[in-house]
């Protein structure tokens, strides 16, 4: 195990962290807020990173060493980033702190706030920030800006970005990290002027861009989206969910004239379908509850659209809706958007897979000598990628079992224990019942909250990077 490679590579996100926390310093500026919240954090944590940064190491590094890299990275960064929060005084414990920049930076837009509007705006925009920070990936914004880490930074990559198999765009992968932000930054800017022409402030259009193309689902209003009464922002947000769900590597390809190769994807023609089905099926089921079929279509495209992105913002308390339509959001929140997208659960690739390995399971039945080969884009997948896949299924509901049993020891129904750990395992927030769209995790004991902090950031993480921290093999110097 290369420790002090391991630390320098902290150090360098720790001084990217640190100079990422000037955004907000500014905003509490512009805004004459007290700035002493992100001065008594940028201080430590730009001073903790240099100091980590000068280590001196072999560049030898490999799959143990990046997979635990990553995961205590996340950890560390959660940790100081939870700082402003904590020195702002305007949460009520550091668990809560926590949850929140836990939240955010996993872009899953649970809060444990019950009056948003009441906080400073430069809290408020650090904590949209780090959601759009994480929604890429910490790591993939170290490399992309801070490239001189060492290592082998594709299992970096390979450890952080979302979905079973992980592609790079061009050989190297630092560029590849530039290519991907470069259209990440293409996507914020083109979204943040949609809004402003349709009419938010700067402010309100910024920090809801940053939640929203990172699939992050926070707002700086108290009832989401649905608090500016306008359509347009709502058509907006359903659009650039939907982009914000799909993999970057299509986008690449559409941008390098390869447009058919990317419209004939397995997984993206699954991930619409699913939206399109979907949206479909609750907007009859809550027709009757509306005025207008047009009011009823919108809501029912934009919760579904925001469930299976992973977002979590709302335009209505669908705790209300039938029963069917809230079946249909809970199954969603397990399905996901597409790997290597800002979405978060299982993904559409790994549904795929597991779908078309149990059809060669059941055809093997009647034909036991056949040879059959999963394939996914014409490609066939190797029995290794199907074997993790299967892992990740086993370890995502055994934890979701354990997480659903914690939250209950707090004494909650079965309604809000099951959505409130399966809305942070699968990185969505809002549940249903007491974790619904209108309420919050605010009323959970500190314990929950610190239990289901580490959940957000293994759901994530997808599970084995956090796992591995767990092995005492993992920490052996040979």
């Amino acid at each position: 195990m290369n420790y002090k490679l391991m630390l320098r590579m902290l150090g360098r996100t720790l001084q990217l962290e640190a100079l990422c926390l000037l955004l907000p310093l500014l905003v509490a500026l512009i805004y004459r807020e007290d700035p002493r919240p992100f001065f008594f954090t940028i201080l430590p944590v730009g001073l903790l990173g240099t100091v980590l940064a000068r280590l001196h190491s072999k560049s030898e590094f490999f799959s143990r060493e990046g997979f635990t890299v990553v995961a205590l990275i996340w950890m560390v960064l959660s940790f100081f980033g939870a700082l402003p929060f904590w020195f702002s005084g305007e949460f009520a414990s550091f668990a809560d702190c926590l949850f929140e920049i836990v939240s955010g930076f996993t872009t899953s837009g649970a809060t444990i706030l019950t009056d948003i509007e009441r906080l400073p705006r430069g809290i408020l925009f650090w904590r949209s920030f780090a959601s759009w920070i994480g929604g890429m990936g910490v790591l993939l914004f170290t490399l992309a800006f801070l490239p001189k880490v060492g290592g082998r930074t594709q299992v970096l990559v390979h450890a952080e970005v979302p979905g079973p198999i992980a592609t790079k765009l061009v050989p190297r992968t630092v560029h590849s990290s530039q290519i991907l932000y470069l259209m990440y930054f293409v996507l914020t800017g083109a979204e943040i002027l949609a809004f402003l022409l349709a009419g938010l402030p700067l402010y309100d259009a910024v920090v809801t861009t940053f939640a929203c193309v990172c699939t992050g689902g926070f707002s700086v209003m108290n009832a989401s989206l649905a608090a500016y009464g306008s359509a347009a922002c709502e058509v907006i947000a359903i659009v650039f969910m939907l982009l914000g769900s799909l993999n970057f590597t299509l986008f690449f390809l559409v941008l390098t004239g390869r447009a058919k190769q990317a419209l004939g994807s397995d997984e993206l023609k699954f991930f619409l379908g699913a939206v399109g089905v979907v949206s479909l099926l609750v907007f009859v089921n809550i027709l009757p509850l509306y005025d207008t079929p047009g009011h009823a279509l919108r809501d029912a495209v934009f919760q579904v659209t925001s469930i299976i992105s992973t977002s979590g913002f709302s335009t209505t308390d669908y705790n209300l809706w039938p029963t069917f339509s809230q079946t249909l959001l809970v199954l969603l929140m397990f399905v996901g958007g597409c790997s290597g997208s800002t979405a978060g659960s299982i993904k559409c690739g790994r549904i795929l897979l597991l779908l078309r390995c149990s059809k060669r399971s059941i055809l093997r039945l009647s034909h036991p000598r056949a040879v059959r080969v999963v394939k996914l884009d014409g490609k066939t997948v190797d029995e290794e990628t199907l074997r993790s896949v299967f892992s990740f299924f086993t370890c995502f509901f055994l934890l979701l079992g354990l997480g659903c049993v914690v939250v209950s020891l707090d004494g909650y129904s079965l309604t809000t224990s099951f959505t409130a750990a399966l809305g942070c395992l699968s990185n969505v927030g809002p549940g249903l019942d007491g974790v619904g769209p209108m309420a919050s995790f605010a009323p959970l004991s500190g314990f929950s909250k610190l239990f289901l902090s580490l959940f957000m950031l293994v759901g994530r993480l997808e599970i084995f990077p956090i796992l591995l921290l767990l092995q005492p093999s993992t920490w052996r110097r040979s």
